[in-house]
């Protein structure tokens, strides 16, 4: 398989700095050369170009923060990721969970010009589906999903020029803290979400052969994991930590089985911190998870 990775080192949408190394630190915990091993094509892209914070005015735009400069590299992703050819697989490496605004609506369109029916498979802690009028801090990060799915400020929600996510093409695992307006509005679309508590009860082969069934008319699927879906033991370095994630064989085995189905067209890897983590551990990790849904096998 070719693999393109691109770097998206933006940490404007997030609370807290350091994801804006996040790229850096994956690369420095030998992404390119596992994969290599594993028999892909490696083409890094290097990154998309980001302004500093220190240099931004960080006025809240329609109580967002960074509004323009997140909207700027955003589009510019999608831009990057959409001229890459139909059989590529795109590795895209946050930066804050905000960029997958450009990574989903860049997937879609490399699929089909016009943008395809993606099915997304959102791994993280937090469904990520605030808006500006519910968000408490107004930082992007904590939006993505509902300006995929059209929700929001019109200006994000348009970065698909027409294109949006349908909310039944959003499977959603390893949940466990979401605001309590977000919780309403997650039910009124009708996205399906596997919070932690049904990873307890089900399984994740089970969850993953519910999804696989709920997706079974998409014309690809964008798996995008954030490195906080799994527990802080495994990855402690994030900016939200939440206790109670996902295992360090609970995040491989939904890898593995995503991996096995085939129909995995694309990939984020986002809110890696190195600030806060123990000797690259996080990184390392994130590394493995990627490895297993290109096809990495213990036999």
């Amino acid at each position: 398989m070719d693999v393109s990775v691109l770097g998206i080192p933006m940490d404007l949408g997030a609370g807290r700095r350091g994801v804006d190394m996040g790229a850096s630190a994956l690369r420095n915990a030998q992404l390119a050369r596992t994969l290599r091993e594993l028999g892909h094509h490696v083409n890094d892209l290097g990154d998309v170009v980001v302004p500093l914070p220190e240099t931004l005015d960080k006025h809240a735009s329609g109580g967002l923060v960074f509004l323009e400069p997140i909207l700027g590299t955003c589009r510019a992703t999608a831009q990057r990721v959409a001229a890459l050819p139909r059989n590529a697989f795109p590795l895209t490496l946050g930066g804050d969970h905000s960029v997958s605004m450009g990574t989903v609506v860049g997937n879609a369109r490399r699929l089909d010009g016009q943008g395809a029916r993606l099915g997304v498979i959102w791994v993280d802690a937090h469904t990520d589906y605030n808006t500006p009028d519910s968000s408490p801090s107004g930082n992007i990060h904590g939006m993505p999903v509902a300006h995929l799915t059209g929700l929001g400020d019109p200006r994000l929600a348009q970065l698909g020029d027409g294109w949006t996510l349908r909310p039944e093409d959003i499977t959603m695992i390893g949940i466990r803290s979401v605001d309590l307006r977000e919780r309403a509005a997650m039910r009124e679309a009708g996205i399906r979400a596997y919070t932690m508590k049904d990873v307890d009860q089900l399984g994740i082969t089970r969850i993953v052969a519910q999804t696989l069934e709920q997706l079974a008319d998409v014309d690809g699927i964008h798996v995008s994991f954030d490195a906080d879906a799994l527990d802080p033991g495994v990855c402690p370095g994030v900016g939200t930590p939440v206790p109670g994630g996902l295992t360090y064989r609970e995040g491989h085995l939904l890898m593995e089985l995503l991996s096995e189905s085939g129909r995995v067209t694309s990939m984020d890897i986002v809110e890696v911190n190195p600030t806060l983590d123990l000797r690259n551990q996080t990184a390392e990790v994130m590394v493995g998870m990627a490895a297993s849904l290109l096809g990495q096998r213990i036999l």
